[in-house]
């Protein structure tokens, strides 16, 4: 986790909703964690979904694609989550407007939770896939873009790094423990695809820029 030099201290209206909604799905995940993660955590595809259809319970159901994305595994997981987020979204969210912003970052979503489907289909691993780092992964990527000398303070160890090459680093950590399967329990490859998608997003938006709002 980074600590920008200088930041924004704004509150754009969607960091706030994802902030906010965040933190209240989380409270509700604690008072019913079955249903909650039953329901709208990231099921693999299984055969028995497949062939017949399976019980809603514990099983892939379309808009798990983006419900996923609300719901964490404890206040740290959720802590540095929504504090990423708010740290790389709000400059993003003021540079490009409400509405582009949340697109960006519900696309990065939906590709990070795609490509944690297609993984557990060939690995064959059953487990339900939580938390906003898809979408996290996706505005770090923008951030590393779009402010590319923005000086970032790492807190360990505590040293200034420029934005592009803490991007570049983390996506390469990222891929080595997705190949390598060291750090088990964390959706790395979720993470890469996320980027992945932003990536193709904003090199889309480069060819056809879309309506700043």
């Amino acid at each position: 986790m980074t600590q920008l030099r200088q930041h924004n201290t704004l509150h754009p209206p969607v960091i706030t909703f994802l902030l906010i909604s965040n933190v209240m799905i989380y409270l509700l995940e604690q008072l019913w964690p079955n249903f909650i993660i039953g329901h709208f955590a990231l099921w693999p595809l299984t055969p028995d979904l497949i062939l017949a259809g399976g019980p809603l319970n514990n099983n892939f159901m379309p808009w798990q694609l983006i419900s996923y994305a609300f719901l964490h595994g404890s206040v740290m997981h959720i802590f540095l989550n929504m504090y990423a987020l708010w740290l790389f979204g709000v400059g993003l969210e003021n540079l490009w407007g409400s509405r582009v912003f949340a697109i960006y970052y519900f696309v990065c979503a939906l590709g990070a939770g795609l490509t944690q489907l297609v993984v557990t289909s060939i690995s064959g691993d059953y487990y339900p896939t939580i938390g906003a780092s898809g979408g996290v992964f996706g505005l770090l990527l923008a951030f590393g873009l779009f402010f590319p000398n923005q000086i970032l303070i790492l807190l360990i160890p505590p040293v200034p790094i420029k934005a592009k090459w803490f991007v570049i680093i983390y996506g390469l950590i990222e891929l080595w423990f997705g190949v390598s399967g060291t750090e088990a329990g964390v959706a790395h490859f979720a993470h890469l695809g996320g980027m992945l998608f932003g990536f193709l997003l904003i090199f889309y938006w480069h060819k056809h820029p879309p309506k700043v709002v």
